[in-house]
């Protein structure tokens, strides 16, 4: 055989090794990556229930919590009571239309210490449509029912407005001009102040579209403000398992009044 050929041949083997090694390390990463997707989808699931049985711990106990798993995951909670001059409704979270959320302007569930001063109510948002449409129309207005007085002789004051210029010539809301604020580090784009004396109770319900909310207990220039009664607790579970963590965020509200109690017609004086 010439040396040129045995040279050839040479040549051949060292390219099938280099393509049998380029294949296998390729079948290996897909093998480690597959391996590592995997792990930490498991994991993953892990630290997720962890963190679920965390709540459930927490909302039994009312306590802050911390356990663990045969598994290896485990779990930690924290407590905080919703209360202050200002806080997100539903700790920010997108409240659907028609779903009442409530305000304790008193002692829940005495009814005592009612209280007295400036709310200011945030909603909606800068990018929202008024449609006559209902699929794509995007503009709540709100319902808002006082509730003040006394717990024996209480007295109910309906607040019907509504952003959106082409419905309150129907509907007889107070038109809401595009002066919002901000509130929690979220920017709403509607407001509406209410002078409360004697305040026990808020009922606030979104109606033609979900939208988020807020409320402070101050005047609209952010002046005179005072705290507002404890509204409830924000339970936070953060699971762990391995490296992977997962964070649940549960809010626990004051019950809601039945709604018998509360006449949903809305009217207006015009």
């Amino acid at each position: 055989m010439k040396k040129y050929e045995e040279g050839q041949i040479l040549l051949i083997v060292v390219l099938v090794m280099t393509i049998a090694l380029t294949i296998g390390l390729s079948v290996a990463t897909r093998t480690i990556t597959n391996i590592r997707t995997a792990t930490e989808q498991e994991n993953s699931e892990r630290a997720f229930s962890a963190a679920e049985a965390g709540i459930e711990q927490a909302l039994q106990s009312n306590n802050v919590t911390s356990g663990s798993f045969s598994n290896n995951a485990q779990y930690q909670t924290t407590i905080s009571t919703v209360v202050g001059q200002s806080f997100l409704l539903r700790n920010g979270a997108v409240i659907p239309k028609d779903d009442p959320v409530d305000v304790w302007f008193s002692t829940y569930p005495t009814y005592a210490n009612p209280w007295t001063g400036t709310v200011t109510i945030y909603w909606g948002s800068s990018s929202d449509v008024c449609n006559s449409v209902e699929a794509t129309n995007t503009m709540p207005a709100l319902e808002i029912v006082l509730i003040s007085g006394t717990k024996a002789a209480p007295k109910s004051t309906h607040y019907p407005v509504d952003p959106c210029n082409t419905r309150v010539a129907n509907n007889h809301f107070e038109q809401i001009g595009n002066a919002g604020g901000t509130v929690g580090g979220q920017n709403f784009a509607y407001r509406k102040n209410i002078a409360v004396t004697s305040g026990l109770l808020m009922r606030i319900i979104p109606l033609y579209a979900s939208t988020k909310m807020a409320i402070t207990g101050c005047d609209p220039a952010g002046n005179n403000c005072t705290n507002l009664p404890a509204q409830g607790t924000v339970i936070t579970a953060v699971g762990t398992s391995d490296t992977t963590q997962r964070k649940i965020v549960g809010v626990r509200e004051n019950p809601k009044l039945p709604v018998q109690l509360f006449p949903f017609v809305i009217f207006s004086p015009k």
